[in-house]
């Protein structure tokens, strides 16, 4: 008879193959070509030119506009999530959940793109403000609308784990705090988010490493006018 360890370790195989060839190879071909020249040379010289004014503002304004839209998306995504987690006691927040999880089923180049035509100088928006007598805003090619592009493309991957990790809080440690006179700010930072603070973590991370990496936001909401 098969054990059940031998089972889950069955499962677990095709996964690490997967990542081995697509993540963990490639990581090591990443840092292998940073320490060597065209010769195949060791070499410190390609950090050295991550200090470059141009290479090191451009990163550290990506970290920026990444945190931010981190940031935003954790804001918004906790207490929706915690609403979607109650709800799920009605029979509903499992089908809300879905609602904000469809975006993912769209492209992300499609979606950009749409950003880019409703953000543009005679855009959605600033048709819609025009017709109460409002100027038009200079929306696309700024930080702002990277980030709104970052925040919408990429806030499902927040909501996700933030859910689950809020569905799987047993219900009982809240109701023994507020039955111990804990008001609900004092039940929320010593029972709520430290029990949730491994979907924060998944979270934040889903949705800062895609954040810093993507180049697509960045050139059609930023137009090559943001490096």
């Amino acid at each position: 008879m098969i054990s059940s360890r031998k089972v889950r370790t069955g499962f677990f195989t095709p996964f690490i193959i997967w990542a081995s060839i697509f993540v963990i190879v490639p990581l090591f071909l990443v840092i292998g070509y940073g320490l060597t020249d065209d010769s195949m040379g060791f070499t410190l010289s390609n950090f050295s030119v991550m200090a470059r004014w141009e290479y090191s503002k451009a990163l550290w304004l990506s970290v920026g506009l990444s945190l931010t839209a981190t940031l935003i998306c954790l804001v918004v995504s906790y207490p929706l999530c915690m609403i979607l987690a109650g709800k799920r006691k009605l029979g509903t927040g499992s089908e809300l959940a879905l609602l904000f999880i469809l975006p993912l089923w769209m492209n992300s180049l499609l979606s950009t793109m749409a950003w880019q035509t409703i953000l543009e100088k005679n855009g959605l928006i600033n048709q819609f403000l025009r017709i109460f007598g409002f100027q038009g805003f200079r929306m696309i090619n700024t930080k702002g609308a990277i980030i709104l592009g970052m925040v919408y493309n990429f806030l499902p991957y927040m909501i996700l784990p933030l859910y689950n990790a809020l569905c799987d809080i047993d219900k009982s440690l809240i109701e023994a705090s507020q039955d111990l006179g804990a008001s609900p700010l004092k039940t929320f930072t010593t029972v709520i988010f430290p029990l949730s603070l491994s979907g924060v973590i998944s979270g934040v991370t889903m949705v800062f490493i895609p954040s810093l990496t993507t180049f697509t936001i960045s050139s059609l909401l930023g137009g090559g006018k943001i490096l």
